[in-house]
């Protein structure tokens, strides 16, 4: 089986930057998962006794808490300051861009409109910055809503630029004033638009990573509308021989919560195969 490597897969700035800062604060805790990749988060369990929290009530236990890549809300982090609580925040700083243009907007009257995943931590952090926030998951959603004539767009920062360009189409069809900030993440465009071209040119597709990570799902969506055998493994136990029956070409990407170690080992298990 031939394998062929994205141009561009993995780690992006603002992951590499908090496995950095968890690993030179052993025995702390997490609030949230650092990153949606469930593997490297066992690792920094195993070789830097990072702990994780799953809830406020938990990381108030700790005397030091990361806050995680994809931030927290306004409340909790302020719960945490009051507590004493020493905060060592690896909040990726293109989340926390929006955060700040949500907060600022607000103030000045804007109604906010965050184009994403209401049930995401990233999401979820950057609408507790703002009031009169709505969050729209898809262009759809909007069509029949009633804005307010002042709005202000951000981007959940992994989503497809396309679609958020829809929706800011829309929205200036339906408001007096509009401000449009786009806060996707160049490092997650690139991984896209490498996966929209490597997926034209093979017979499988191939995504690593958390399948709770919105970025890596993300890149599924993309590679199965050009190439029907795509499938998304967490790592190499999960890949099925079956899969590559009568394929000569297999594409390999990863999602940006990806290591470069749980890449090797599934790009090692393909050419096995």
């Amino acid at each position: 089986m031939k394998v062929r490597l994205a141009q561009k897969y993995g780690f992006c700035f603002g992951v590499k930057r908090a496995i950095a800062i968890a690993e030179n604060n052993a025995h702390a805790t997490t609030f949230g998962p650092l990153i949606h990749n469930s593997r490297e988060i066992e690792r920094l369990q195993r070789d830097f006794d990072v702990s994780l929290s799953e809830s406020l009530e938990q990381a108030q236990s700790s005397n030091k808490v990361i806050v995680r890549t994809h931030g927290i809300t306004k409340e909790d982090l302020q719960t945490l300051k009051t507590r004493g609580i020493k905060i060592i925040d690896a909040t990726c700083p293109f989340v926390t861009k929006p955060q700040n243009i949500v907060e600022q907007m607000s103030k000045e009257g804007y109604q906010i409109i965050i184009f994403g995943d209401s049930n995401h931590p990233e999401v979820k952090g950057v609408a507790s910055y703002g009031e009169n926030v709505v969050i729209v998951g898809n262009v759809s959603e909007a069509m029949d809503y009633k804005f307010k004539k002042k709005v202000a767009v951000v981007s959940q920062t992994t989503k497809q630029p396309e679609q958020f360009g829809k929706l800011v189409g829309l929205l200036a069809s339906k408001v007096n004033e509009l401000r449009v900030f786009n806060t996707i993440c160049n490092a997650t465009f690139e991984n896209q638009r490498a996966v929209f071209e490597l997926s034209k040119e093979v017979d499988i597709m191939i995504i690593v990573g958390g399948k709770n990570s919105s970025n890596t799902k993300q890149l599924l969506k993309i590679a199965q509308d050009h190439c029907v055998d795509s499938y998304l493994v967490e790592d190499q136990d999960e890949l099925e021989e079956q899969w590559f029956m009568g394929k000569t070409i297999c594409g390999l990407a990863a999602g940006a919560s990806t290591p470069d170690w749980i890449i090797q080992s599934v790009h090692k298990r393909i050419e096995q195969i």
